[in-house]
């Protein structure tokens, strides 16, 4: 490799890493100024409050490498143009396309951190930084019971609830049917079930045992006993997907399915964004580079004018495809790809007109 190599790939790295590194203590200033009062009224222990910002570190910097990324690429290129150096290295022969080999080179090592930091260790942060949340920020808000709620939760049986609340852990008007094959064996149902010292209780519990000739009916005003299922089952939590790592999110999503959540679409946007993250990388290079490159009279500032603007358009489409796919049953997929392939064919018409 080259000296103008290893140059360029020096600054391309230590920019991104300057810039993550200056995030971070801007952003839990921030954090800090606006939850510091619950924390104190929580009472929240110092040892989880360090290791709260470790999370909210790892859960930030993963969601919002592409525009760290792309700025610490426009700011460093930007002034490599204004103090002439690309035109030095374009002017020895070197083509557009080979001055490109450093930063794909970044590009490729970046994506491979951002590709195992979200597959395997973000989800941890972010069950972290999520859980600490639950319990000392937002411990008093309100809590909608939600309604409807039908899970498969083994091959032989199937629960119902009219609502569940799970601030009290209760489920109201309970069933629980039992098959074998296509055959029903027996049908529990309640007027609630609530899960409460390891045990769950049934108000007015009643048993129907489906017999040759006859049904066998059992009926008790309370009942304590043990389910295979938990209560947390009823209703994943809104974040549960950011919390699990590739092969857990993998099984979770086939569980989902059998159970015929209807969530399904929100597992699946989050498994798909996950894989075009390394993608993204190379897009927000070429993009970044494209614009960067060449003086203008209006300096790094009218470069970083627009990649402000293309960064924010990113995420606008990115939050409107993923609004999209969970709320009205637009494929997941789809909402993954369809801002890849714009700006993946933005970054060639640029990168075609800054050969020029």
């Amino acid at each position: 490799m080259k000296i103008i190599d290893w140059y360029i790939l020096k600054r391309y790295l230590v920019t991104f890493s300057l810039m993550l590194a200056l995030f971070v203590p801007i952003g839990i200033m921030i954090d800090i100024s606006e939850n510091v009062d619950k924390m104190i009224e929580q009472q929240a222990p110092m040892t989880e409050i360090l290791w709260y910002y470790f999370y909210f570190t790892l859960h930030y910097a993963n969601l919002l490498f592409p525009f760290f990324l792309f700025l610490s690429i426009i700011w460093f290129t930007s002034k490599l143009a204004n103090n002439t150096e690309i035109i030095a290295i374009l002017s020895s022969g070197v083509s557009f396309m080979r001055f490109l080999r450093p930063y794909f080179i970044g590009a490729t090592l970046v994506a491979i951190v951002v590709f195992f930091m979200g597959m395997f260790i973000v989800p941890q942060a972010s069950k972290g930084y999520n859980e600490f949340r639950e319990v000392y920020i937002h411990k008093n808000r309100n809590k909608v019971s939600t309604q409807a709620l039908y899970n498969q939760i083994n091959d032989n049986e199937i629960i119902y609830v009219r609502s569940f609340n799970p601030s009290n852990q209760t489920g109201y008007d309970f069933t629980l049917e039992h098959f074998d094959g296509n055959k029903m064996e027996y049908k529990i149902s309640a007027q609630y079930i609530q899960f409460k010292d390891s045990v769950y209780s049934l108000n007015n519990y009643v048993k129907r045992t489906i017999g040759e000739r006859e049904d066998i009916i059992e009926k008790e005003r309370k009942k304590d006993t043990m389910f295979e299922f938990e209560m947390e089952d009823m209703v994943p939590v809104s974040y549960v997907a950011d919390t699990k790592n590739l092969i857990e999110l993998n099984r979770f999503i086939e569980s989902e399915k059998r159970k015929g959540s209807g969530n399904i679409s929100t597992y699946q946007f989050n498994l798909y964004k996950r894989w075009s993250a390394p993608l993204t990388a190379f897009i927000l290079t070429l993009i970044a580079v494209a614009v960067s490159s060449m003086k203008r009279r209006g300096g790094m500032g009218i470069n970083l004018l627009f990649g402000v603007a293309v960064a924010f358009v990113f995420i606008f489409f990115d939050k409107v495809f993923g609004v999209l796919a969970e709320q009205s049953g637009f494929p997941p997929l789809l909402a993954v790809a369809i801002p890849i392939l714009v700006f993946g064919i933005l970054a060639v018409v640029l990168v075609r007109n800054a050969r020029r």
